[in-house]
């Protein structure tokens, strides 16, 4: 740890030199803030800084630890969040100029209990245009770049908040998911990424609810500790500790005949051999197409949602100013019928029948996060995935039905591609299964290790 730069040190490390008054919270966020001026031009991770507010933010953090009185273990660690989530006094916009704007009056419940941990905020990360696409790009910013390629998209919608992770500006980043945004930039950055269970973390004081509750808030972060100790503070709950103890793992290669790049097929099915080699009981599951009726209507929930937060919520219908890829979605989702939304929820209840029986036969799934690597800045997403043709969700098709059934979600790095470019794999569990994920996630860890951080042209060392 000591030969390492403080903006490359996990929020545990951090805490350990703050314990050991080796380092303080106002080195740390020096060290990160210079870090931000180095690599945020490149990348367009963080589009609004709250340089002054963090700095306070320090040194109140700073005294608490030389009295002996620290909050907690992200007592002064640096963090951003999502500018999808509201921060009082600072800049919120949903990547949109709809709220280019807005500075919002309190703090959604999730980074209100964060400031009251005493972690210290940076600004917010860049999202696509209201969240609802993977990819990381908007007409008021403009695109983020993946830190291990910049001339590559770290995906989305989380796109903004991995690329600063990933580059050392902050070790965790506040995120939502809401049809795999945590999960699949995650693992196109080699960082770790929880969408919790339906309902674990509340939310209060936040933007419309284009999603309804498929969207969930959780961490992006370096290393199973830290998301787990970023989890704690936002859900507002001390988590009990699950043991290891040996696990049913479903290891499901792909979903029907949805094409997966190798590289991924590949990294994921040596993941499923190292939970073996653990002492869990992993089975393969083939042709797979249990989720492929809640795939099949995802687009109700989107197309809807934006046509609603337009005309009904902002009033401001076709002549929003929007890009024109939302402005299609919004007339695709006025199109959609009261019975078409009525028939979704009564696809998702007979999905959510199909999982229960799932799980009483398995503890945990394992599968890939998602089924492309990323693909060039300026594209929407890949054409082609090993050789097959597929639509915008082609990549996707691994992430929505957990959301759609509050289903918690684990993204971990796994073995990388032969360029060096991350590859992650997700577990997937029950509802309220969080605990048991982290466990497994944490033991896998300890035995295969992280991945490294990217280095930027540029970088010393």
């Amino acid at each position: 740890m000591n030969d390492q730069p403080l903006w490359a040190l996990t929020a545990g490390q951090l805490a350990q030199a703050f314990a050991a008054g080796s380092a303080t919270p106002v080195q740390a966020l020096e060290a990160v803030l210079a870090r931000h001026d180095a690599v945020n031009p490149r990348l367009n991770a963080v589009v609004t800084l709250d340089r002054a507010g963090a700095q306070v933010a320090a040194q109140a953090s700073a005294g608490r630890w030389a009295r002996g009185e620290a909050l907690g273990l992200l007592d002064g660690v640096p963090l951003t969040i999502k500018d999808n989530i509201l921060t009082a006094g600072l800049r919120s916009t949903w990547g949109s100029a709809c709220y280019a704007d807005f500075v919002p009056e309190l703090d959604e419940t999730p980074v209100a209990r964060l400031r009251a941990a005493g972690a210290v905020i940076l600004g917010k990360t860049n999202v696509p245009e209201f969240t609802v696409q993977g990819v990381t790009d908007n007409a008021l910013f403009g695109p983020t770049r993946n830190p291990w390629n910049p001339g590559l998209t770290p995906g989305g919608s989380s796109g903004g908040a991995v690329a600063a992770v990933a580059s050392g500006i902050g070790p965790l980043a506040l995120c939502t998911d809401g049809g795999g945004s945590i999960r699949r930039p995650a693992a196109h950055a080699g960082l770790v990424g929880l969408k919790p269970s339906r309902g674990l973390v509340p939310r209060r004081h936040g933007f419309p609810a284009i999603l309804d509750n498929f969207e969930v808030v959780g961490p992006i972060g370096r290393c199973v500790g830290d998301v787990r100790a970023m989890l704690r503070i936002i859900a507002g709950a001390e988590a009990a500790a699950a043991p290891p103890t040996a696990k049913r793992i479903a290891f499901i290669p792909r979903f029907g005949e949805a094409p997966v790049d190798p590289a991924i097929a590949a990294s994921v099915a040596e993941a499923a051999e190292r939970f073996a080699g653990l002492g869990h009981a992993v089975e393969r599951l083939d042709d797979y197409t249990l989720v492929e009726p809640v795939n099949a209507i995802w687009s109700i929930v989107s197309e809807t949602g934006v046509a609603w937060l337009l005309d009904a919520h902002l009033g401001l219908g076709r002549d929003a100013p929007v890009q024109p890829g939302i402005a299609a979605m919004a007339e695709r989702g006025r199109g959609h019928s009261a019975s078409d939304y009525l028939g979704m929820l009564r696809t998702l209840e007979a999905a959510g029948e199909a999982f229960d029986a799932l799980f009483s036969r398995f503890d945990l799934l394992l599968m890939p996060a998602t089924a492309a690597q990323p693909w060039p800045v300026g594209q929407t997403h890949p054409d082609v995935i090993d050789g097959q043709l597929v639509g915008p969700r082609g990549h996707a098709v691994f992430t929505a039905f957990a959301n759609a059934l509050g289903l918690p979600g684990l993204t971990l790095p796994g073995k990388p591609d032969r360029d060096g470019m991350p590859i992650g794999f997700q577990l997937i569990g029950p509802q309220g299964s969080d605990d048991r994920l982290l466990a497994l996630g944490a033991a896998y860890e300890q035995a295969f290790g992280g991945f490294p951080m990217p280095v930027l042209s540029g970088d010393e060392g």
